[in-house]
């Protein structure tokens, strides 16, 4: 893990309008920018890996909930034959579609989990350094309790992304590409047809493959999303600026809600994933955020874990 020491920063991102991923921009849930300040905390250095992952189920036996099949009561309205274990899968197109249908490329697959990220003929076999993904919320839950750590806030995970660095748009700086280097996994190429790989992945990279940041993280923009602590809520950056003043260590709204999905409990990601590029999702710029749905694993998702400075004497 690494210490990360704290203090006061301008959370969040100018935003310029819209409020989907099809514009590549921050959203309008990413403002208005204000002021925060969050204590120090240990976080660990990169996303939790398929082999660290794999040491907890080992160790406790867990079983995540891509691989439990639904039932009838959570989902009562669904067809019985639909009722299958699995996980969202990124499936890229054959040809051009509209940005604005995101069923042209992910679909449900049965049999996907952490074990087979993108169905049962995959495997993470000699991809033990790669994050692990098809994670819900409560999956990672579990790994955090058990390594006696805990999931990250939205504030802590952008204080950190910023590793020390004012204002920037970048984990790294304001420069995407500082002279040519690629700085962070992300797309290239036509989206989401093909990705070219022009910074040595096409997909997904194994953690530590990009250059850390200020604090020594690695990864905190591109590569996964990571599941955050707090309830997703797009106005909860306007109810904190309405209040004036410092946030000190906020922890999110109390109760979740997403006027697109109102029935759907979601928390929110950060750091976006392989998958953003300048044309679809532009997640990387460092103030901006996801939304997930709590028991909603996909193969572009992951996490991370910290823990509070007053647990230092057990690490």
């Amino acid at each position: 893990m690494v210490w990360i020491p704290g203090g006061e920063f301008s959370m969040g991102a100018n935003v310029n309008g819209g409020g989907s991923c099809e514009m590549p921009m921050a959203s309008n849930d990413a403002g208005p920018i204000h002021r925060v300040h969050v204590d120090g905390f240990w976080m660990d250095a990169t996303a939790v890996s398929n082999g660290q992952f794999e040491q907890f189920v080992k160790a406790t036996g867990y079983v995540t909930l891509a691989e439990c099949t639904p039932t009838k009561a959570e989902f009562p309205g669904a067809p019985a034959e639909n009722l299958v274990a699995g996980g969202v899968v990124f499936a890229p197109p054959e040809h051009e579609v509209p940005l604005t249908d995101y069923h042209q490329w992910w679909s449900y697959i049965k049999g996907a989990n952490w074990r087979h990220p993108l169905g049962p003929q995959s495997e993470i076999k000699g991809k033990e350094k790669y994050p692990v993904v098809q994670i819900s919320y409560p999956d990672a839950e579990a790994y955090a309790k058990w390594a006696g750590k805990r999931l990250p806030t939205e504030a802590e995970f952008e204080f950190a992304a910023r590793g020390g660095l004012t204002a920037k748009t970048y984990a790294w700086g304001d420069e995407f590409r500082p002279n040519g280097k690629w700085m962070a996994n992300t797309w290239q190429g036509k989206f989401p047809v093909k990705d070219s790989g022009d910074d040595g992945y096409p997909g997904i990279a194994p953690v530590k493959s990009f250059p850390p940041n200020g604090y020594g993280l690695y990864d905190m923009a591109g590569n996964v999303w990571e599941w955050r602590s707090d309830w997703y809520r797009p106005d909860y950056y306007k109810m904190l600026a309405n209040k004036g003043g410092v946030a000190v260590n906020p922890h999110g709204p109390d109760s979740p809600f997403d006027p697109a999905e109102p029935s759907e409990k979601k928390r929110v990601h950060r750091g976006g994933s392989f998958l953003c590029n300048d044309q679809y999702c532009s997640r990387y710029i460092v103030g901006t955020r996801g939304k997930g749905e709590v028991n909603t694993g996909t193969n572009h998702l992951g996490f991370r874990c910290v823990k509070s400075a007053d647990k230092v004497a057990s690490l």
